[in-house]
């Protein structure tokens, strides 16, 4: 499989099923051979923080931390500027391997030939 896939969760805790489907789908294209891109906005952006995908659980559904974990390994991980800030959380605050940045990268990736947008 080629192409890119660029995944924009806003959904945390408060609503862990469609938090994990956009992991799951995001770390599935991966797998498949897809260059993957997952934002972490909105409740999302807590998992941004070292030990918030492991408290995260849904039955039935993948570990939230492996499936990050797996993302940060072969695609990017980016948590919205904004959510950051509003949530107090720094570059320094960070898992390794998540990048923060703005709007204008995100309409970039998306509008970037060959690139489908999912939002969460």
């Amino acid at each position: 499989m080629s192409g890119s896939l660029v995944v924009k969760v806003t959904a945390g805790a408060d609503a862990p099923e469609r938090c994990a489907q956009a992991f799951t789908v995001a770390s599935t294209a991966l797998a498949a051979g897809a260059d993957v891109s997952l934002w972490l906005t909105g409740e999302s952006s807590w998992f941004a923080l070292p030990g918030k995908a492991e408290e995260f659980e849904l039955p039935h559904s993948a570990p939230l931390d492996d499936l990050l974990g797996a993302l940060l390994a072969g695609g990017r991980v980016t948590l919205c500027t904004q959510c950051a800030v509003r949530r107090d959380i720094g570059p320094d605050d960070v898992v390794e391997g998540v990048r923060i940045a703005g709007a204008a990268v995100f309409v970039e990736e998306i509008l970037t030939p060959g690139v489908q947008a999912l939002v969460y």
